[in-house]
């Protein structure tokens, strides 16, 4: 089992009996039912990993901690981009549509949200209005006019599609980064913090 786990992954292998007794009552029908949990940001313990639980509605997400040694099966959102769901829904046409694109640009990309969700558990997660959330590996630098360029390609889509650009200190918003802003929002594991550039924050000045 790979030690190192980044947001959007899935996991299986959290109970019922894992939960905090006032963990509400849908979040025990969804691990009862054997569904997997989604990393999130936020620092733990080293032999812990902060999780969250999805209900059937939109509203229903439930953060908590799971441990390393209950992992039986991780699925990364690059695990998905050729995954087929054969549903009528715009989601997964907008899919469809992006993946020759994203692999023509010899990126490392995958999906998350609900669409990667009901991919890689075949939990219907999906609706009609339904986003479309993809994760772009971005080890080095994205030139804000080529974000521009994916901007567009991505808001041409039958639904509305929201990419993560994933850099080595934390995700920002492919919609901020191709947008006028200096100043973009860049999340980690501890905080949520404008920089001018997401892949070198340590350069910022103090506040």
């Amino acid at each position: 089992m790979v030690n190192t786990f980044l947001a959007h992954d899935l996991l299986w292998g959290m109970t019922p009996e894992h939960l905090p007794v006032d963990a509400p009552a849908w979040a025990y029908e969804a691990l009862g039912a054997g569904q997997p949990v989604v990393v999130r940001r936020a620092t733990t313990a080293a032999n812990r990993i902060a999780v969250g639980v999805r209900g059937r509605l939109r509203e229903q997400r439930y953060a908590t901690t799971m441990a390393k040694s209950a992992i039986t099966r991780r699925v990364r959102p690059e695990d998905l981009g050729h995954a087929v769901l054969v549903r009528d829904l715009p989601a997964l046409h907008a899919l469809a549509r992006l993946r020759p694109v994203l692999d023509g640009c010899s990126w490392v990309w995958g999906v998350s949200g609900a669409v990667g969700f009901e991919l890689a558990s075949g939990v219907e997660a999906l609706h009609e209005r339904s986003d479309l959330d993809l994760i772009l590996r971005m080890p080095h630098p994205l030139d804000r006019g080529h974000a521009r360029e994916l901007l567009a390609q991505l808001d041409a889509s039958v639904c509305v599609v929201d990419m993560q650009l994933q850099t080595p200190h934390g995700a920002v918003a492919l919609r901020e980064w191709a947008g006028p802003a200096r100043r973009v929002l860049l999340k980690d594991n501890r905080q949520a913090r404008l920089v001018c550039d997401p892949w070198q924050p340590s350069l910022e000045p103090m506040p």
